[in-house]
């Protein structure tokens, strides 16, 4: 009987041995520290282990890994608000905004999380999170929209992909063939959830998202408004949206100069009741 596994079993031998001696060559030959770099990478392909290389990761790596930070995040660390009518608004925001945004080739997944906190948040590939708490704050969609769109500005960016390439690289956990994906993955979620973003990033994804909801035909002069009303918030410490670097009258202060006066309300969403009666589910 023709034992077909017996033969695949030998090739798989006299394949890996040549790949084995390559490795062993290749490293002497550029010195010693590069030997246990060239077995590592060996060892991490021998054992099957997913790899990704943030330097120049695609479009679908990202939207892939993405998708696995979130399944991480609503299974074990958030609570969506299952209302069908609040999440069907929300996503016709956050997809009127899309197409005018600075990166409309990802698909985008917009989600309620069910917390009275003021926050919203986003990871890579696309995926957008807004608390019930902020949507129920804000005084009509304008200022709503102003809020995902600058969650859209840090996607656009690719923030978290510079974040967790940093975080990598300081918690030792990046080798010199890539960054395994379930470190990838518990470095996603931790990323989404706890840590904030630069002075840089802040005033980038702010400037990217007042121009998309301009361009998505929003007024310019919510952006500055739901800011201003978060300032105001009776002595209570400062939102988790807006408890990042810089301090938030410098972000105010160059969106201002950012709207032409004569032309900051114009656009549609500021409309109070008809919002209030969008959200009357959370009210």
């Amino acid at each position: 009987m023709f034992n077909f596994s017996f033969i695949l079993h030998r090739f798989r031998r006299r394949l890996i041995y040549p790949l084995l001696s390559l490795f062993v060559v290749l490293a002497l030959s550029l010195g010693t520290p590069a030997v246990s770099q060239a077995f590592s990478i060996f060892d991490l392909l021998i054992r099957g282990v997913q790899i990704i290389q943030l330097s120049n990761i695609s479009d679908s790596q990202e939207v892939q890994l993405g998708r696995q930070i979130n399944q991480q995040l609503v299974s074990r660390e958030v609570r969506l608000y299952r209302n069908s009518d609040i999440n069907r608004y929300i996503n016709q925001i956050g997809q009127r905004l899309v197409p005018a945004s600075d990166r409309s080739g990802i698909p985008y997944t917009f989600q309620v999380v069910d917390d009275n906190g003021i926050n919203a948040f986003a990871t890579m590939g696309g995926f957008v999170y807004v608390n019930t708490g902020l949507i129920r704050l804000a005084d009509n969609e304008a200022q709503l929209a102003s809020v995902l769109a600058h969650e859209i500005g840090h996607i656009a960016s690719r923030h978290a992909i510079q974040q967790m390439r940093q975080a990598a690289i300081a918690s030792g956990v990046a080798s010199v063939a890539g960054l395994d994906r379930n470190r990838a993955v518990q470095i996603g979620v931790d990323l989404a959830l706890r840590r904030p973003n630069s002075r840089e990033d802040e005033f980038e994804a702010d400037q990217r998202g007042l121009a998309n909801s301009r361009r998505a035909g929003y007024a310019p002069s919510a952006t500055i408004a739901f800011m201003e009303k978060l300032l105001r918030q009776n002595g209570r410490s400062v939102p988790t949206f807006l408890s990042t670097h810089p301090a938030t009258g410098d972000r105010i202060t160059r969106l201002r100069s950012a709207i032409d006066s004569q032309s900051a309300n114009v656009g549609g969403g500021l409309d109070t009741a008809a919002y209030r009666a969008r959200i009357r589910p959370l009210l």
